[in-house]
């Protein structure tokens, strides 16, 4: 399809073309955007479209479609009309005008949105979305909280899809913000693949494992784990993964924090009507304690990372932590899950509750609408407990 025609086909399907302070959200995205909340492929376009895998294995088929920019977005009351059912967050497609200029905007539509089916029909050139690859890819990400890149690769591999390694990573922003803690868990580890000498490693070795370089001042600790070349570059993907996570964990544990104050304190106007003070008295502490428990429940997966690494660290046993990076990301879909979940309420509490300032204050239906959906998303959270490998 050329770019004339295709431009009439997405007009015609309800594309929205991004202006103004979309634009500029837009030139910040690369810079700014945490991982759980955008996949940046127009990013990952510059930095990586030179790579076999890239080409051999795409995100997406089409290639206007794999420079797009994916974004787990907290719809506004006016958005919340262009969907059949209620949702308060959705996943946003953005094709940028010049992947090499986001300021220059470009547009975007809401998978699942009302026309979106429509949307999908004229861009793709299909009337059998369940045969197009990636039409099913963008439904597969729309039912996921967050777009972490373990959760997404789990998730779209458990539907046999499975985009190279280069599309998945850790955004920049985030990468700076996990250097200190990834610095002081892989420490101990450092001491033991290179031995106390060369201590002064772990600040930049954690800083390739987050990114990803695998290159011959890692090749110590692949002998040390007892892998292969590719065994070795799957097992660093898993633990980036789990230090992601427990970053993660450590951080929702002060937005959860917040989130429990808030409950306590925010007193919403118009509380008359009965049934919504006693809903609001029974409500709270209900929520209150499936947050607690949700946080233990993450927790407790990671405490299964925890004693595998320490088998390694303090009884120079590698056997355990080798086999745990191995069949790790079977959890990933579980932790992301939880976080994804929990970090949606935290930062919806925050752009809603704190940062909308006294002058936006709910009223009682609407903190009821708020606290109903926490708890809806809260009973989705996988209810088992993990088991040691």
């Amino acid at each position: 399809m050329n770019a004339s025609a295709r431009k009439m086909n997405d007009n015609a399907a309800g594309m929205q073309t991004a202006t103004g302070r979309d634009v500029r959200n837009l030139a910040s995205l690369g810079e700014t955007a945490s991982t759980s909340r955008v996949l940046n492929l127009s990013q990952i376009y510059l930095s990586s479209a030179k790579d076999k895998d890239y080409l051999m294995k795409p995100f997406f088929k089409d290639s206007q479609m794999n420079k797009a920019i994916l974004v787990k977005h907290t719809l506004r009351s006016n958005e919340r009309m262009l969907f059949s059912r209620h949702r308060r967050t959705a996943t946003k497609v953005i094709l940028p005008f010049d992947p090499n200029d986001l300021k220059l905007g470009g547009r975007s539509v809401f998978v699942n949105q009302i026309g979106f089916d429509s949307f999908a029909r004229s861009y793709f050139n299909t009337d059998d979305f369940n045969q197009n690859y990636d039409v099913q890819v963008l439904k597969l990400l729309d039912v996921l909280p967050s777009l972490d890149p373990f959760l997404v690769r789990e998730h779209l591999s458990r539907s046999g899809y499975k985009p190279a390694p280069c599309y998945l990573k850790i955004s920049p922003v985030d990468v700076q913000q996990m250097i200190g803690f990834a610095n002081a868990e892989i420490e101990r580890l450092v001491i033991t693949a290179f031995g106390e000498a060369l201590q002064y490693r772990s600040v930049k070795l954690a800083g390739k494992i987050l990114s990803n370089e695998l290159d011959k001042e890692l090749w110590p600790l692949r002998a040390t784990l007892r892998m292969t070349d590719e065994e070795f570059s799957d097992g660093i993907f898993s633990w980036r993964g789990f230090l992601y996570f427990k970053w993660r964990h450590i951080e929702l544990q002060e937005e959860m924090r917040k989130v429990l104050d808030g409950l306590a304190n925010y007193q919403p106007y118009n509380t008359s009507e009965d049934s919504l003070k006693e809903y609001l008295k029974e409500a709270r502490p209900r929520l209150a304690r499936s947050i607690v428990e949700a946080i233990k429940r993450v927790g407790r997966t990671l405490a299964v990372y925890d004693q595998a690494y320490a088998a390694l660290v303090e009884q120079k046993n590698p056997g355990p932590f080798r086999h745990f990076l191995m069949d790790g990301p079977s959890l990933f879909y579980e932790l992301g899950e939880n976080i994804g979940i929990l970090g949606h309420i935290g930062s919806f509490w925050k752009y809603r509750m704190v940062q909308s300032g006294p002058h936006m204050r709910m009223s009682a239906p609407e903190y009821v609408d708020v606290l109903m959906d926490f708890e809806d998303s809260l009973l989705n959270i996988t209810q088992h407990d993990s088991v040691a490998f």
